[in-house]
């Protein structure tokens, strides 16, 4: 990661401290120089070149070849860059750095409260990139030419903007306005009349850097609800970006290991626990998020430093949320935001600089001291992930359908995709194929191989097979689970076999049938089935995972549940009789063994739910269910043989929870018992199944649960196992692209 992060300045300051001549240039492999001068001044270049790189540098390798000639150079200077084929990386868009931000409170200065102010430690960068090797004129800061006095800087060594390709300033930069709810500009400062548009309870489409969020006032119970509705977001939590940290710890709780992860150059959400100490709060809380927790971020742009420091009286705290079309891409266009959000922002704040790149927000939870993520994208895309070999050169992964994605094997990186989405409509699979074919041209990276999941109507596996077709490349399929483990093996550098816990929503199993409960044994090269769930029958198939009251229904039909008690605990679940029958006759009742949909339907017996609003809202509010100074009920866990697959067997956990929640027992206590069950049969499966103590990876969209990771962990490393969860990419969907790599990188290998 040599290009975007001031390297060629720093190699400039470090030659001319040891009295080096020479030249360095950008090329699209990196970063290229020729050194004269004493040997042992070299000596010390090349070290401190791999030891004390700029702080955004990544320096894999030094390669040095000696010169036979001596050419007398004793100024060192840099040359434009060199054209070729793409080899190179590129830097994710990173916050404003101290130094900026102190020039931009200066009111002396010329950069005071400008909004796009950056230099070579910060600012844009993958957003605005639309070719390599990084230079202005391949970004979309081509349009704006730079002022004398921004020139000097870009010129001069002793400037820490020496060759900051976005250099600007108010009079040569982008230029940020506002807009009112007609799409007039209104007159003044714009960052001014946004903030007292959000003060007044409005909504304001606010443009960053990788798209265009809505925004209004997190304390302001009628706004948010105003935003909700005209977003249709009844119920799905909301982001809050706060002004500094002082005044996140004013919502929610944070550790030094979160704050740490909040006040990062790459400013992702970070999911906290919501404060309970302050009764004042409690209904904005709630508004804001339904369960526990709250995600929080902290300014990532300059413009969104200004919007939250309250200089005309703004708010403290702002929601922000992605301006979209339901299930749409995140609008990043300054027309398309004034066209589709009549009648939903009463104001704009955009700019001028073109965002190239869309990008949304990436989301974090922090354990064991470092960022474990729901959603990887600003602020870690495009940087790459490192494998210990090339096996993966060449190799194109294709991703799921929900939480889409993909992963692109260059020699030793592996380059994964910016968040996508749920490829379900038209919109959202141009943004996919428009961000697949940018990374590939922008690295290089040329497919000899295609993966993707076994399902046939994903439309990821269409677009994978249209691609093999095309160009007449091998096309491996990969199971779903198997994917996920191979993703958590290659996220921890694992290559020997492993015992593999994979618990999510649903997948196509190699069966035909439904997965999603699944203890595997083996490892890229191939697996086993050996442990699972009872499987659940789905009444009307997919309606079941909206419906959750129907998932209830059949968990405590075939349980064998009191038709009286059962009834009384989905007192709201429409059509019962005939979802009834559906059971009894097996008519469209197709078997699920999926720990995700167990979750949906031990929380509709739980509080008689009988809808989800979100993907994964039950599991995340049986979660927030559970408090540690509650003890959980002990509930029984079972198990059956099944053709050598052995299965947790629900129908006795059900029964016992059906008897508690009838009893009107704490529900805190059930959500706990009934994860502190699952959490066991963990430990039970991995014992009866993983004689040779083989390590565990746990990995699944179930696996963003903390209580049950945490419990789950805590088990198998009391017992004596080695455990790993995901480092780099999400336990969910988004991460199996990068098992799907490692499987066909294996296969081809072969």
């Amino acid at each position: 990661m040599v290009q975007g992060v001031g390297f060629r300045p720093f190699l400039h300051r470090l030659a001319a401290g040891l009295g080096l001549g020479g030249w360095a240039r950008n090329t699209p492999a990196g970063v290229e120089l020729e050194l004269e001068g004493a040997p042992d001044a070299i000596d010390a270049f090349t070290r401190a070149v791999q030891a004390e790189p700029p702080p955004l540098a990544a320096v894999e390798r030094v390669t040095v070849s000696p010169l036979p000639a001596c050419r007398g150079e004793r100024a060192f200077t840099i040359l434009p860059s060199a054209p070729g084929a793409a080899d190179t990386l590129a830097a994710p868009d990173l916050a404003p750095c101290p130094a900026c931000l102190q020039e931009m409170a200066d009111p002396a200065g010329r950069r005071y409260r400008y909004p796009f102010i950056n230099c070579t430690d910060c600012g844009p960068r993958f957003s605005i990139l639309r070719a390599l090797p990084y230079d202005r004129a391949a970004t979309s800061m081509a349009g704006f030419a730079m002022c004398p006095t921004c020139a000097g800087e870009y010129a001069d060594i002793r400037s820490r903007r020496y060759h900051a390709q976005p250099n600007c300033c108010p009079a040569c930069g982008p230029r940020a306005f506002y807009l009112d709810e007609a799409g007039r500009e209104v007159p003044g400062d714009p960052v001014a009349l946004a903030q007292r548009a959000l003060a007044a309870g409005l909504t304001v489409a606010v443009k960053g850097t990788g798209g265009i969020h809505l925004a209004c006032d997190a304390l302001n119970e009628e706004a948010v609800r105003r935003l909700r509705s005209r977003k249709r977001r009844g119920e799905k939590p909301l982001a809050v970006l706060c002004r500094s940290l002082d005044a996140a710890r004013r919502l929610c709780h944070i550790s030094e290991e979160e704050a740490a992860v909040l006040e990062s150059p790459r400013r992702p959400i970070v999911l906290l626990e919501k404060r309970a100490d302050a009764p004042a709060l409690q209904p904005a809380l709630a508004a804001l998020s339904e369960n526990r927790r709250l995600g929080i971020l902290l300014p990532y742009t300059p413009l969104h430093v200004l919007l939250a420091d309250g200089s005309a009286g703004g708010p403290a705290a702002l929601v922000l949320t992605s301006a979209n079309r339901p299930g749409c891409p995140v609008m990043t266009d300054n027309a398309e935001a004034l066209g589709g959000l009549q009648g939903v922002a009463d104001g704009y704040l955009l700019h001028d600089r073109p965002i190239v790149n869309r990008c949304d927000d990436s989301l974090v939870s922090v354990w064991r001291g470092r960022a474990y993520f729901f959603r990887r994208s600003r602020g870690y895309a495009p940087q790459p992930l490192l494998l210990p070999d090339g096996a993966a050169d060449g190799v194109l992964a294709f991703g799921a359908e929900q939480k889409a994605g993909f992963a692109a094997g260059r020699g030793r990186h592996v380059f994964l995709s910016q968040h996508i989405g749920d490829l379900k409509n038209a919109e959202t699979l141009d943004h996919y194929r428009a961000a697949l074919d940018a990374q590939l041209r922008l690295f290089g990276a040329a497919p000899r191989v295609v993966a993707c999941d076994l399902h046939p109507d994903y439309l990821s596996t269409r677009e994978a097979r249209a691609m093999a077709d095309g160009r007449g490349l091998p096309l491996v399929q990969v199971q779903h689970h198997w994917a996920h483990m191979a993703s958590c093996m290659a996220d921890n550098g694992l290559t020997g076999p492993a015992f593999g816990i994979i618990w999510d929503g649903t997948g196509l199993g190699a069966d035909g049938a439904i997965w999603g409960c699944e203890c595997l044994l083996g490892d890229c090269g191939g697996f086993k089935r050996v442990g699972s769930l009872r499987p659940i029958p789905l009444p009307g198939g997919d309606a079941a995972v909206k419906q959750i009251g129907r998932t209830g229904l059949a968990l405590a039909w075939d349980a064998g549940v009191d038709p009286a008690v059962r009834d009384a605990l989905l007192p709201a679940l429409p059509g019962k009789a005939a979802l009834l029958a559906m059971l009894e006759r097996r008519v469209a009742c197709p078997p699920a063994s999926s720990a995700g949909r167990l979750f949906d339907g031990v929380y509709a017996l739980l509080t008689g739910r009988a809808d989800a609003g979100y993907d994964g809202q039950a599991p995340a509010l049986l979660e927030a269910l559970a408090r540690d100074d509650l003890p959980g009920r002990v509930y029984p866990t079972a198990y059956y043989d099944d053709g050598g697959v052995r299965r947790l067997d629900t129908r006795p956990l059900v029964r016992a929870l059906c008897a508690d929640a009838a009893a009107r027992v704490n529900r805190a206590a059930i959500a706990r018992g009934f994860m502190d069950a699952l959490a066991r049969c963990a430990l039970e499966q991995c014992r009866a199944l993983n004689p040779g103590r083989l390590p565990v990876v746990l990995s699944g969209g179930v696996f963003l649960n903390q209580y049950l990771l945490r419990e789950v962990t805590r088990l198998l490393e009391g017992d004596g196992y080695a455990v790993y969860s995901h480092r780099r990419v999400s336990p969910g969907d988004e991460g199996v692209p990068l098992g799907q790599l490692a499987v066909a990188a294996r296969r081809s290998a072969l």
